[in-house]
């Protein structure tokens, strides 16, 4: 049986990428959120290829059953209350088969960084983490880490040391800070090599992170 994928936005930075960068975007937006973001990460040099996958769309429950483009279900305004397993593992499970594509197409999975904004960076974390192969790295912004509990059991060896990058806006109002930073400290506690970084922002994003985005990306994918 032929899995559809999700439909994606690509760029290259250059001809015959070296590296992938799979990018998910927050609840209600789409993949081109973060497309205008590439020419500001200074990858200048490098050839990676960015894919910004639309998530599927669905109703939402804290937004009246609203239909939009989702990566899970959130039914209440405390994140940590009744997650929707089932959506957060099937996109997991979406996000997989994007990593796959990339390693049909040449790109090694220890290559390959998933990155996501709000709803985006919690299926990074749990695709992440969880993935069988070796990741280049993980990056998590304005999120928090879904299914906390299953993580101990379900974490992969192979990615127990991969690289992860987390910021959070200090002023958020859709995701607290508190369960941001709980989220880092728990990967802390397993073990997980992860760089926090705090700014004065909402739930956005800023110059001064997009600036460490891209030298961490750098340091990951750079030749």
């Amino acid at each position: 049986m032929t899995v559809e994928l999700l439909p994606s936005i690509e760029i290259e930075t250059a001809p015959k990428p070296a590296a992938s960068v799979i990018w998910m975007h927050g609840l209600g937006a789409d993949g081109n959120d973060f497309v205008p973001i590439v020419p500001e990460l200074g990858l200048q040099g490098l050839a990676v290829r960015f894919v910004f996958p639309h998530a599927p769309l669905q109703p939402v429950t804290i937004n009246s059953g609203y239909v939009m483009r989702a990566w899970y279900d959130i039914g209440y305004q405390d994140l940590a209350l009744k997650e929707d397993e089932r959506g957060v593992r099937e996109s997991q499970h979406a996000v997989e088969e994007l990593i796959a594509r990339e390693v049909v197409r040449g790109i090694r999975a220890e290559r390959v960084v998933l990155a996501g904004f709000s709803q985006g960076g919690a299926i990074a974390l749990q695709c992440g983490l969880r993935y069988s192969k070796r990741l280049a790295g993980i990056i998590a912004l304005s999120t928090y880490l879904p299914l906390p509990h299953t993580l101990e059991k379900e974490r992969s060896l192979a990615n127990r040391e991969v690289p992860v990058l987390m910021a959070h806006g200090i002023e958020d109002p859709i995701v607290p800070l508190k369960l941001a930073q709980a989220s880092c400290s728990k990967l802390l506690t397993l073990g997980y090599p992860v760089e926090w970084h705090e700014y004065q922002m909402p739930h956005s994003v800023c110059s001064e992170e997009i600036e460490v985005v891209g030298q961490w990306l750098r340091d990951r994918v750079g030749e």
